[in-house]
């Protein structure tokens, strides 16, 4: 038993690797006290146990230990330890896991990840294994490449497999407790508890909480913290040699202020002070109708620390100008015409200044009930059903900054009616039923997500002593999410209530009922916890997406001779998804007087009616082919061919907009299935009698339709390109001597969007064309458009006071004084009298959406030009103890978030280093261990997000954690 534990210590104060490669992603212990051999590893990359030096797959492995050595206590810092991977958290609920370069790019519901995220071999389509910490692991697996025979439908960039600890035959614990910055405090335990010699069970737990990373200067609250705990109930079985079985229960909770985003970036976009002889009135909205809010300069420059041209919000004219005029008087509810002017921002990526702190709210279940039955010697049968449910809730202050206060003192004023009603902002303040009172300008937005997976598989392998052996096989799976996002302003009620349901007879606004004969928007008094969502007067988009997916699967295993291998799988999958669409009815309501139409463009005043459910289908056959190489036990070659596949879906439903009234900008409703031809060559070779092991990668992926999305017209939209990714990967650990040992791994990667792809930029939607112009839409349209800049002209030198009117309505807007439809018959509903008729516009490029962008030869999205990691740790043998210092060091090159490769698009490359000492005491069992995450402090930008035209095009960024050091005390018995 002592040796045992000087072993295990051992192992747990050098395992600290990255990982062999394509195969050992993991540093290793020495065998014993005078041997520098690397040890072995198990893994199941091919859902069968074999060592990872013969699997004939781009696989990095990691033990518990190896993690911990390394620091890596979640998945979202796996990208240190494998070459070519990079993460990033994403907008909404989800996160972008990228294996060279490919990762899941698509944010709707109806998108499927690309790098498959399995619990102890069942994939799950969502899952917070990248947000809760790792807890009683036993390795966690990355497989790199497309896996689509075993894994299937969603691995076309590879899998991240996580696997537990199981009930075993010992009695076992451990007890870890932690003391760090930012007031951390972490606990685990672990406790296994054999009941009988046929029945085990075993039970772990853990938490964390920290006080927040970001500081908000608002109100002076620290925000971005963290409190979570997870716990795992497991039981084993094995009443017959032939026949065993184990359950697993998960569950994870997270309750903190977390940020789902980072700061917000602006190079603001001033707009003109002038154009074709007209000079724009100063503190008006004139000036904000041309400008896009928001220019697309690097968010690197100081510049990128502004704020928006707040004039170019579309609601705030129509909330000013309309309801005055309405009311018969010259009143405004605002003194201040942009929200943002004057507004500053801290050059601090960790400071926010927001009235509204953050929420984060997760709860996720898994229960997995595994199978083995071994019908002979040689051929088992395996059973793995899992279910998992997810409930996710998330708000936050839209902006990140504060606006200025804004609202006028409306108290005493009178209606045309001459009653008073003291306006919508007695006191210069108005009360918004979801956000409460402000001065301000208020602005919050909330993800919330509901999923349910059910999955099983059924799998016969064979394990003959013959040349050939095989895996048999085929699953169901069953999807259903609903995803909504909110975006909550208190001008938007403040307009739907006290413009489009005002009673001006009365004096006061109407309580909105579908029918009305009067303008009526759907206003929601309810609390923002009590609301139901059928409102009209915040943003709501909601996506209902369910999944089937049936496949059945099969792979080979041919010795052809002791040195050669071919192995050959092939996988047929059947893909159905039903997409409910629930427009979105942002100030849309209906009128009905006289039957003089519908002004304000919709359909209801209340809820969100479904339109006809999309159904897509599809089926495809992916796997793969291998020929590997063997002519010694210390050295294998192989080459491989693989074909990945990811289903399609349907973009998220826009906006219902009456075409009589308004229109939206022509966009896809579907988008296409990815396809993936991977080529790919390999070696795995041990030198100097197993003190050093090299590694190296090359793969060439031919890729069709990949899957990307930016957000036009208020959805993610959904795009399709095809591109090519080649690279090379090295992988490498050396044990100097049994106390020294370094460690390293290289990726190198290229990648190119096919010729002909193009896309519309929202950034530069003239593509620098001056003959056109871009402007900001009506109020309940939702991107910016192009127009001919001698319309824009003739609108502007004519002086008009509704000038703001007259230009927002080239953008589909305003009883269709503009149009995107090119074929839409001009009516004489809506004559500014500016001696032409200038709509439509026939010549508008894409409907008026703008000039494609050539994406030709652009490198994909968070896709890195290399990465590179070097760790080195030395071990001091003392009396009864020993010490262990590690350091790694990790650099990532340039990158971009966006496909159109421009500066405003470049992400700078990183580095961080760690560092971790560790004191064992073997005959206590006993393990004191000190880190520095971080080193340097730094808070690069990992990645970036382009918001709406609508809310003017400001960038969400992402950063790595601040500085982090802890000490912890572990105690196993």
């Amino acid at each position: 038993m002592a040796q045992h534990n000087r072993a295990h210590t051992k192992w747990v104060v050098t395992a600290s690797v990255l990982a062999l490669t394509s195969g050992y992603s993991q540093l290793a212990h020495a065998q014993d006290t005078g041997s520098t051999a690397v040890d072995e590893i198990i893994v199941t990359a091919q859902k069968r146990e074999q060592s990872i030096q013969d699997v004939p797959i781009a696989v990095s492995a990691f033990s518990a230990e190896a993690l911990d050595a390394m620091k890596i206590e979640g998945g979202s810092e796996l990208l240190r330890a494998v070459p070519n991977v990079s993460f990033s958290k994403s907008n909404f609920s989800m996160y972008n896991f990228s294996i060279r370069g490919i990762g899941t790019k698509a944010l709707s519901s109806a998108s499927d990840p690309a790098v498959a995220i399995a619990f102890n071999n069942s994939t799950m389509i969502r899952n917070r294994l990248f947000e809760s910490e790792y807890m009683d692991v036993n390795r966690v697996e990355v497989l790199r490449g497309p896996q689509g025979t075993l894994y299937g439908r969603n691995a076309t960039a590879g899998v991240v497999n996580m696997i537990p600890n199981l009930p075993g035959p010992n009695y076992e614990g451990l007890a870890k407790a932690e003391l760090g910055n930012f007031g951390t405090v972490r606990g685990q335990a672990m406790v296994n508890i054999p009941v009988s010699d046929t029945f085990w069970v075993r039970a772990a737990g853990s938490f964390t909480k920290r006080d927040g990373f970001d500081y908000n200067s608002f109100n002076g609250n620290d925000v971005n913290d963290r409190d979570l705990w997870s716990t795992r109930l497991s039981a084993a079985w094995e009443p017959h040699e032939r026949f065993r079985t184990n359950l697993i229960w998960e569950h994870f909770e997270e309750d903190d202020n977390r940020s789902r985003t980072g700061k917000q970036l602006c190079t603001r976009d001033q707009g003109p002070t002038s154009m074709a002889g007209y000079t724009f009135k100063t503190n008006s909205f004139e000036q904000g109708k041309l400008p896009q809010g928001c220019l697309p300069g690097s968010l690197y420059d100081d510049a990128a620390y502004g704020t928006p041209q707040g004039a170019g919000y579309a609601f705030l004219p129509i909330a000013s100008r309309q309801w005055s005029t309405a009311a018969g008087s010259n009143y405004s509810p605002f003194f201040n015409f942009d929200p943002f002017g004057g507004v500053t921002q801290s050059r601090d990526l960790r400071e926010v200044s927001t009235p509204i702190d953050p929420v984060y709210q997760v709860k996720n279940d898994v229960i997995q009930l595994n199978v083995a039955f071994d019908i002979t010697d040689n051929l088992t049968l395996h059973s793995q059903t899992l279910y998992t449910k997810d409930e996710f809730y998330s708000s936050q202050d839209y902006m990140r900054f504060a606006s200025v206060p804004l609202f006028s003192d409306t108290t005493g004023f009178k209606s045309p009616s001459g009653k008073v009603t003291n306006g919508p902002t007695p006191g210069g303040i108005y009360v918004d039923p979801q956000l409460g009172p402000s001065t301000r300008m208020l602005s919050m937005d909330v993800s919330k997500s509901n999923n349910d997976q059910f999955f099983q598989e059924l799998r016969l392998q064979s394990n003959w002593e013959g040349s050939f052996n095989f895996s048999l096989g085929a699953n169901y799976t069953k999807f259903e999410t609903e995803d909504n996002y909110f975006v909550y302003n208190n001008i938007f009620t403040m307009l739907a209530e006290w413009f489009y349901n005002y009673d001006f007879a009365g004096g006061m606004p109407r309580v909105c009922k579908d029918g009305s004969k009067f303008e009526c928007i759907g206003v929601d008094y309810a609390s923002l916890e009590e609301s139901d969502g059928n409102g009209h007067n915040y943003f709501r988009s909601r996506n209902v997406v369910s999944t089937e997916s049936w496949a059945a699967f099969g792979e080979g295993y041919w010795d052809i001779n002791p040195e050669w291998r071919l192995t050959v799988g092939l996988r047929y999958t059947e893909d159905e998804k039903n997409s409910t669409p629930y427009p979105s009815q942002l100030l849309l309501g209906t009128w009905d007087m006289l039957g003089s139409g519908m002004y304000s463009g919709g359909r209801v005043s209340w809820g969100y009616p479904a339109q006809p459910d999309i159904v897509q289908a599809w089926d495809a056959f992916s796997g793969r082919a291998v020929l590997d190489w063997k002519p010694t036990d210390d050295v294998m070659v192989y080459a491989s061919y693989s074909r990945g596949y990811k289903g399609g879906g349907a973009n998220p439903p826009r906006a219902d907009i009456d075409p009589r009234v308004m229109q939206t900008q022509p966009l896809a409703e579907l988008f296409e299935p990815e396809y993936l031809n991977a080529f790919e060559i390999g070696a795995k070779i041990t030198l100097q009698d197993g003190r050093l092991r090299l590694n190296a990668t090359a793969f060439y992926y031919d890729y069709t339709n990949y899957q990307v999305s930016q957000i036009q017209d208020r959805i993610a939209l959904n795009e399709n390109f095809d591109a090519e990714s080649m690279g090379l990967e090295f992988e490498a650990i050396y044990n100097v001597t049994p106390n020294f040992r370094i460690d390293g791994n290289l990726g190198i990667l290229k990648t190119r969007i096919a010729d002909g792809e193009q896309s519309i930029d929202i950034m530069d939607r003239t593509q620098g064309n001056d003959d056109w112009v871009v402007v900001r839409p009506w109020a309940q349209v939702p991107s910016n458009c192009v127009a001919p800049r001698k319309y824009v002209e003739k609108i502007v030198s004519a002086g008009r006071t509704n000038m703001t009117n007259a230009l927002s309505a080239l953008c589909g807007g305003g009883f269709l004084a503009g149009t995107f439809d090119p074929t839409f018959p001009w009516g004489q509903k809506h004559n500014l009298t500016y001696g032409f008729t200038y709509l439509p516009f026939k010549e508008a490029p894409n409907g008026g959406r703008g000039f494609y962008a050539d994406l030709g030869g652009n490198e994909l999205p968070n896709a890195p030009r290399w990465t590179a990691n070097v760790g080195a740790q030395y071990t001091w043998n003392l009396t009864g103890s020993d010490v262990t210092l590690r350091g790694d060091y990790y650099r990532q090159a340039d990158s971009y978030f966006r496909v159109y490769n421009t500066e405003y698009d470049e992400i700078r490359g990183w580095d961080n280093l760690n560092i971790t000492v560790t004191w064992e005491v073997a005959a206590s069992n006993l393990l004191l261990q000190a880190y520095v995450k971080n080193v340097f402090d730094d808070a690069p930008i990992v990645d970036a997000f382009t918001n709406s035209d609508d809310t003017l095009l400001t960038t969400n960024v992402f950063t790595l954690d601040p500085r982090l050091w802890g000490v912890s005390l572990t105690k196993r018995f």
